[in-house]
């Protein structure tokens, strides 16, 4: 079997890693990849935005599964031009990837549900969290306590483009559930909670991760179910019931407030970096199950969640999320993965024999171990193994009093 998976970044390596392990002993295609997928299958100098170039790829190649990781690509369309060929595509239609490329889109998609969400603010005035309506690679959400966050937070918004979406601040823990689709039928996946801002004790700008772990405390098999029945099922419903059945995974993000659930946002792929916590748990067979989905058929796919806990710490440029870092010499990595920790390529590229930074998040230290202080332990003492100029990470990731909130 010949999969494609479309991106380059830690989410698209930790999907093939996992992939690789299929039965069906798949050879690995991606584009374009990054030098962490190299190592599994073969990477091609084709944009995950380029859809004529995909598509050639695809069909040169002769392509059986198309596994797109990436927002923007969905959100474009690429997964209907693929499909339109003749060739089985994860990943949402363009229609029903608008639950994540527009806010407001997806707030009308979540009242016609049912599903309780964030109230949009008639006033705009703080305490509040401004949003960019359209795709802002995580960096497009902006909590303001005070008047003076609030001004920035409108300039910042209005910096990238499109309408603004004001709602009211919602305080609780947060909280990324996930659920697999054939466009009828759903198969939870797992939880995770993330780490958005940049700093220690969720201090500094919001990004598009700095971490993730899983499982969550309290929220085992059967939450995680009722989760998916009560806030996923039924956007999936009404998305359906427009005409843009959904097939692929699709992600909500919650805050679980006093007064329940309630959504934050939807995306309509695998988030980053919660599928490098996610995957490493998962059992069952990965290949075949996002092939069923492609497919049109869950009916028999099952996929249980391993024991233990994982834990992933990005380590990312010294200026991220404000700029990213090229051409550094990176160091350590062999050394982490000696250790047993899993080192997911995100930023990275190859400058001959080194191994060189390329972009804002570079490398995702996965731990995985009995429970959380071991899997926690284990990524941090990989990731201080690994060094280039600049780099750093959070130190709370997993760590029980950290606060872990929008």
């Amino acid at each position: 079997m010949r999969v494609l998976i479309v991106g380059s970044g830690g989410r698209e390596h930790a999907l093939a890693w996992k992939l690789s392990q299929s039965a069906a002993h798949p050879e690995l295609h991606a584009a374009p990849g990054n030098p962490g997928i190299a190592s599994l299958g073969e990477c091609h100098p084709v944009r995950a935005e380029d859809a004529e170039g995909l598509l050639a790829l695809a069909q040169a190649v002769e392509i059986d599964l198309a596994v797109i990781g990436p927002e923007v690509p969905l959100v474009a369309g690429i997964a209907d031009e693929l499909r339109h060929a003749g060739i089985s595509v994860f990943g949402p239609s363009a229609g029903a990837a608008r639950i994540e490329g527009s806010k407001s889109f997806a707030k009308d998609v979540l009242e016609a549900a049912g599903v309780p969400t964030a109230a949009t603010l008639p006033i705009a005035r703080p305490p509040c969290v401004v949003k960019a309506d359209g795709l802002a690679a995580g960096k497009g959400v902006f909590v303001c306590r005070t008047e003076e966050e609030f001004d920035a937070g409108v300039r910042a918004a209005y910096a990238l483009g499109g309408p603004l979406v004001i709602e009211e601040l919602l305080e609780g823990e947060e909280l990324s559930v996930f659920a697999l689709t054939d466009g009828s039928r759903t198969i939870p996946l797992g939880a995770a909670r993330d780490y958005k801002r940049a700093g220690d004790g969720d201090t500094g700008p919001n990004t598009g991760g700095m971490g993730s772990f899983s499982p969550v405390a309290g929220l085992g098999k059967r939450e995680v179910e009722e989760l998916v029945d009560r806030i996923h099922r039924p956007v999936l419903e009404e998305l359906a019931r427009r005409g843009s059945p959904f097939q692929g995974v699709l992600f909500a993000g919650l805050m679980l407030t006093d007064d329940g659930p309630r959504v934050l946002e939807f995306n309509c792929r695998f988030g980053d970096p919660e599928t490098q916590v996610l995957l490493p748990l998962t059992g069952g067979d990965l290949l075949e199950a996002l092939a069923a989905a492609a497919g049109g058929d869950l009916r028999g796919i099952g996929l249980e969640a391993d024991s233990g806990a994982a834990v992933t710490v990005v380590v990312a440029a010294g200026g991220y999320p404000e700029r990213g870092d090229a051409g550094s010499p990176i160091t350590g990595v062999d050394e982490a993965e000696s250790l047993g920790a899993l080192v997911f390529h995100a930023g990275t590229a190859r400058r001959g024999d080194t191994l060189v930074t390329n972009g804002g998040r570079i490398l995702d230290v996965t731990g995985v171990g009995d429970d959380l202080e071991r899997a926690r332990a284990l990524a941090y003492e990989a990731a201080a193994r690994i060094s280039f100029e600049g780099s750093r990470y959070r130190h709370d990731v997993a760590q029980p009093e950290a606060s872990h909130v929008r």
